[in-house]
């Protein structure tokens, strides 16, 4: 039995205390991952706590899987000026 397709990817870098990109287009269904770049520990939450990581030590990383449309705000809960937002569109 051949294997699932995987769906659409993206990424956001941590580094310097932000993420980039700070604000991530991406369609429904969409696998976002999150990559700790920085030396010290760093978290990814959304405002709304539909999904969240544990803290994540340099090269660790956190994904999540959006299935629906809409915007998702997020922060790091260690560093809470770290902001960056997700919007989802619907697949055409």
């Amino acid at each position: 039995m051949p294997a699932a397709a995987a769906g659409p990817a993206a990424t956001v870098t941590i580094a310097n205390f932000t993420f980039e990109p700070a604000v991530l287009d991406v369609a429904v269904g969409t696998t976002v991952t999150w990559t700790n770049g920085d030396d010290i520990p760093h978290t990814v939450v959304e405002t709304g706590k539909t999904f969240k990581s544990k803290p994540l030590d340099t090269d660790d990383s956190f994904s999540h899987t959006f299935e629906s449309a809409g915007e998702f705000a997020y922060f790091c809960s260690l560093h809470p000026h770290m902001t960056g937002k997700v919007v989802v569109h619907a697949a055409d």
